[in-house]
């Protein structure tokens, strides 16, 4: 009653003086009654629904702007803005993370600058997604950092008109991190742009992304034992020894990419004809630099990565320039779907500034360029509660390259979903396999690698009782990096880490299970993956094992939901607990930017308990998180790799922020 008499209050001399009139002697109340609920009605249908916020990614799926707090958002609320389960990081936040779960591994046919080490955090074209808002949309997130620093993502979407679309975004991090050099500095800008014409002949979507990653690089600690010994002379972190105290690695990269669609037939029809066209621009730019080449080992000088050719102030520098476009001609039948036919034409140069005779007369180019031509053809299908997308796609040029990729959704009911994949690629080796040049003498290489072959099936069932997912990989001519020392280097601590090739067949299944148990107030949510690696027979060179993953990996998490202040105040509180079975983690080499395999030191084995209090409050979420609370009391035998301790302990506070204006 009282919002009903403000508002007629409000809109009452609005009523009785009109413009160029006089109030009136006598009013009529029914037909002024009429007119104030007409007025509130209006303003009711200005006001925007949640749904007309939506996220539209490249292969123009649709999803809507999730406001909500829920299990799901609070395992996203880490520094890669997802869920990181199969993902182990580094104890500083901004370092790489270490693979648990192999068939998170995603696979392109084209080669690219390889540092996979470093590419976690770097946003690919793929992952740029496009926006149609109803009002301007903002969304701010902050998270606490491990020591001084801030991580900080700030966003904003809004429609200039129905058809045309803005966005711009930009994430910054800084870490100083708890071990001796091992600050993180990072930055991901994006602006974009999506337009299409009010009868969709024409549409557009198009960014311009500039990244970079600064990571101080300490090598690992040098004196496990110190670690694991529980003295709490060492629990102040700064006092363990690392094998590097000034060495750093950056990496940085700009893209200007767009993809477009023009309608051959003016209007609409049940036949369609298009014409589609994308663009992508990318350079990437790697440094590696090392101002004091000998590391000390207590009161040893040790050569960590061999000879040099200097004796200080190396600096390893790898440029790479990449120029993508794909043109095609599509075909849309309202019953029988989309077929597309496409051409492609991908260039890219990766180069140094020099070039490099060994002394054994070997020489090492300076450069490797590539020209790759491809035809291809997609179908999609979409009607009732089927969805499939097929692609295949192979080149015409000298390097041989091919894609074949299936996917199919079929929707049993609202609640019931089926997934299925079947992918067959026979990829080119990433750069850094085939050429690499440093100021290490045992780090310059130029090879011909076969090319790798994949062979991916999968499928995934999603259930109000359960979500599971299976897949089986067969990979043929596996490509990876392993410590290429001898006996009596490795005691010497030296690491020579080389790309190798296993002309092999390796077999890898993966079997993860989610479900989640409601008691009332309480829950219960549980995911647990299974995996196993055979290979046909032990390489002649390097590790015997080649793909290593945990054999369990197991997160459970014990909350307890509930309202407060009239449902004012949303609150989530619980307890998770992580672990994964102990394996051959791979470690990690700082001068490639690379994880390498390695058969000599296993991981895992340990629990990780964290204690979690979330809210939320009208459109703001509030995270307070204590991370790996059981270091305080347990053993101190948490690794992320070799070397390379877990997270301590540590209280971390964050919030995520949404603007409807």
């Amino acid at each position: 009653m009282r919002i009903f008499f403000f508002l007629y209050l409000l809109v009452l001399p609005s009523l009785l003086f009109s413009q160029g009139e006089t109030p009136k002697k006598s009013l009529d109340m029914n037909s002024q009654y009429s007119s104030i609920t007409d007025t509130v009605k209006k303003k009711k249908d200005l006001v925007a629904k949640i749904e007309q916020y939506q996220i539209v990614t490249l292969e123009h799926d649709t999803t809507i702007v999730d406001t909500s707090l829920t299990l799901k958002s609070a395992y996203r609320q880490n520094y890669l803005r997802r869920d990181n389960f199969g993902l182990l990081p580094f104890s500083n936040i901004g370092q790489p993370y270490n693979t648990l779960q192999y068939s998170l591994t995603d696979f392109s046919p084209y080669p690219d600058i390889g540092f996979e080490g470093k590419h976690i955090n770097f946003m690919d074209a793929s992952e740029i997604n496009y926006y149609h808002v109803a009002t301007p949309f903002t969304e701010l997130f902050f998270n606490t950092s491990i020591g001084k620093g801030q991580n900080a993502d700030s966003f904003i979407t809004l429609n200039t008109s129905k058809n045309l679309n803005f966005f711009a975004a930009y994430r910054g991090l800084r870490s100083e991190g708890k071990y001796i050099n091992q600050l993180t500095s990072i930055g991901n800008f994006r602006i974009g742009t999506s337009y299409n014409t009010t009868n969709k002949r024409y549409v557009l979507y198009a960014h311009y992304a500039y990244q970079d990653i600064l990571n101080e690089e300490n090598g690992g600690i040098t004196t496990a034992e110190d670690f694991e010994s529980g003295d709490p002379n060492f629990t102040n972190r700064q006092r363990l020894e690392v094998y590097l105290t000034d060495a750093e690695s950056f990496l940085k990269g700009r893209r200007f990419f767009f993809d477009h669609t023009f309608r051959v037939n003016p209007k609409e029809a049940s036949n369609n004809l298009y014409v589609t066209h994308q663009f992508n621009f990318e350079n990437k730019f790697f440094e590696y630099k090392q101002p004091t080449v000998l590391s000390t080992v207590g009161s040893t000088l040790v050569q960590r990565f061999g000879d040099s050719y200097l004796a200080s102030n190396i600096k390893d520098q790898t440029h790479f320039e990449k120029l993508y476009n794909k043109v095609g001609l599509t075909y849309e039948n309202v019953l029988l779907g989309k077929f597309n036919f496409f051409i492609d034409d991908y260039r890219s140069n990766y180069s140094y500034d020099r070039i490099i005779i060994k002394n054994d007369g070997t020489t090492i180019s300076d450069n490797l360029f590539r020209e790759i031509n491809s035809f291809g053809a997609q179908y999609e299908y979409q009607k009732n509660k089927w969805n499939g997308r097929f692609l295949f796609s192979r080149s015409i040029t000298k390097e041989s390259i091919s894609d074949l990729d299936a996917k199919l959704r079929y929707n049993l009911n609202e609640k019931i979903q089926f997934d299925f994949r079947y992918k067959n690629i026979s990829k080119l080796p990433n750069n850094n396999y085939n050429l690499y040049q440093s100021s290490y003498i045992e780090y310059n290489w130029s090879n011909d690698f076969k090319n790798e072959k994949i062979n991916l099936l999968s499928a995934r069932i999603y259930t109000p009782w359960l979500n599971a997912e299976a897949s089986y990989t067969v990979l043929t001519d596996h490509l990876y990096f392993a410590d290429g020392a001898t006996d009596q280097q490795i005691e010497d601590r030296v690491q020579i880490v080389k790309p190798f090739q296993y002309g092999g067949t390796i077999n890898y299944l993966s079997l993860k299970a989610n479900k989640e148990f409601k008691f009332g107030k309480f829950g219960l949510d549980n995911t647990l993956l299974y995996q196993k690696t055979t290979q046909r027979d032990e390489p002649a060179e390097g590790p015997k094992q080649i793909l290593n993953v945990p054999d369990f990996v197991t997160r459970n998490t014990f909350y307890y939901s509930t309202y407060f202040f009239d449902k004012a105040l949303f609150i989530q509180t619980g307890i998770t607990f992580s672990y994964f079975t102990e394996y051959y983690g791979n470690d990690y080499n700082p001068v490639v930017g690379e994880f390498f395999v390695q058969n000599n030191k296993k991981i895992g084995n340990y629990p990780v308990f964290d204690f979690f209090l979330n809210g939320k409050i009208r459109q703001t979420r509030i995270y307070l998180k204590a991370e790996h609370f059981n270091a305080t009391f347990g053993e101190s035998n948490y690794y992320s790799a070799p070397n390379n301790p877990y997270r301590d302990f540590t209280i971390r506070f964050g919030l995520v922020w949404n603007f409807f204006q």
